[in-house]
C-alpha cells in the first residue's frame, strides 16, 4: 500500500483527497519509483482544481514533477537504487503524476539525478527551474552575454521567475525583476536582481508598435499585454523567452518589432524538450543556480497541503517553489 492525492471526478467537480491505493493500481510502465519530493507547478494547480480539461480518465493522481529511488525496473539504463528525476512528458496530466509515494513510468521520461543534487533540491528546482534554464539556454544562443545591458524577468517572484533571476544573476547579468508582489522585493533583491519593478505599467495595451529600447534580453511568463509591451521595449537584435500565460494567452502585437528590430521571441517547450537538451540543462542548473539562493525560494509542504496550494498558486498566491515531502 502507498498514500497519494488521488482526484476522482462527478458531474464535473474534482475532488481531491489522500488515499491509501494498492500498488496493483498503478499504470503500466517499465520503471517503478519510490517517489521522495515532489512539487506543486501552475499546470499541477489546473489539475488539482479541475480546470483546464488536461485529465482525460478519473480516478487521477496528479504531479507533473517527481524525484525519488528506482524501485522496480524493466528499463535497460536503470537499476534498483538509482537516484531520478522526471518533469513532463504530459505525467500528471495524461498519465498518474508524482503527487504519491509510488509512481510508474516510461523509463525513456527519466533523467538521472546529476550528481552533487539532492531529491529534494531537485523538486526545488522541478518544472519551473528546469523551464526557465531552457530560457537561459536559448536567450544565450541568440547572443545574450553579460554586459549586454539590462535583462527583464516577468512574474518574477513565482516559481520560474525565481529561478531565473537567480541564474542570471549569478551570470553576471544585470536583472531587472517585474512582479505585482510588493513585499517581494527583498526576497527578490537577495536572489540577485539589481532592481524591481512594478508589473502594472505592462499590464496597460501598448500605444505604439515601438518604444523606447530598453531590455537586452527578457524571460516572460505572463504573455498578454506584457510580452507585448516588452517586445516594444526590448533593444535591437535582443531576444525574449515565452516560457507561459499567466497574464492571457492572446498576443495582439505587430509585426515591427521583428521587422524593424531584428527582435527574436523563443517559444520554450519543457514538457516534450528531448533527453540530450534535458541533460543540458540539469547540468547547467547544477553549475549556474546558486543552491543557498535556492533554499531561499523553497515553501515545504505535505500531500494533504496540495488542494489548498494548488488554489493558491493558480491565484497568483504562490511565491518561490513548493517542495512537497511525500511521505510526511
Amino acid at each position: 500500500m502507498f498514500k497519494a492525492l488521488l482526484l476522482e471526478e462527478s458531474g464535473g467537480q474534482v475532488t481531491p483527497a489522500v488515499r491509501e491505493l494498492d500498488e496493483s493500481s498503478l499504470p503500466p510502465g517499465n520503471v517503478t519509483v519510490a517517489v521522495e519530493y515532489t512539487t506543486v507547478n501552475y499546470k499541477d494547480g489546473l489539475v488539482i482544481n479541475g480546470g483546464g480539461g488536461l485529465v482525460k480518465r478519473w480516478p487521477h493522481v496528479p504531479g507533473i514533477d517527481f524525484a525519488g529511488t528506482v524501485r522496480a525496473s524493466d528499463h535497460p539504463s536503470y537499476r534498483v537504487g538509482d537516484r531520478v528525476v522526471l518533469t513532463g512528458w504530459r505525467v500528471g496530466e495524461l498519465h498518474w503524476g508524482g503527487c504519491s509515494q509510488l509512481a510508474r513510468v516510461n523509463g525513456d521520461w527519466l533523467v538521472p539525478l546529476p550528481a552533487g543534487l539532492t531529491s529534494r533540491q531537485a523538486m526545488a528546482i522541478g518544472t519551473a527551474g528546469f523551464t526557465a534554464m531552457l530560457a537561459v539556454l536559448a536567450l544565450e544562443e541568440h547572443g545574450l552575454r553579460p554586459g549586454a545591458g539590462e535583462v527583464l524577468v516577468t512574474g518574477a517572484a513565482g516559481g520560474v521567475g525565481s529561478v531565473a533571476t537567480a541564474v542570471l544573476a549569478r551570470l553576471g547579468h544585470q536583472v531587472v525583476a517585474s512582479t505585482g508582489r510588493t513585499e517581494a522585493q527583498a526576497y527578490l533583491k537577495a536572489l540577485g536582481a539589481s532592481a524591481v519593478i512594478d508589473r502594472t505599467p505592462f499590464a496597460d495595451p501598448a500605444k505604439r508598435p515601438l518604444e523606447s529600447e530598453r531590455w537586452a534580453g527578457c524571460i516572460d511568463s505572463v504573455g498578454g499585454n506584457t510580452l507585448a509591451r516588452v517586445l516594444a521595449q526590448s533593444k535591437y537584435g535582443s531576444s525574449v523567452a515565452a516560457v507561459g500565460l499567466a497574464g492571457g494567452a492572446r498576443l495582439d502585437h505587430t509585426v515591427m518589432p521583428f521587422i524593424l528590430r531584428g527582435i527574436n521571441l523563443l517559444g520554450i517547450d519543457s514538457v516534450m524538450c528531448p533527453q540530450p537538451r534535458r541533460a543540458l540543462a540539469w547540468q547547467r542548473l547544477c553549475r549556474d543556480l546558486p543552491l543557498d539562493r535556492l533554499e531561499q525560494m523553497v515553501v515545504p509542504a505535505a500531500l494533504a497541503d496540495l488542494p489548498r496550494l494548488a488554489a493558491a498558486i493558480v491565484k497568483g498566491d504562490v511565491r518561490g517553489r513548493v517542495v512537497v515531502d511525500v511521505n510526511a
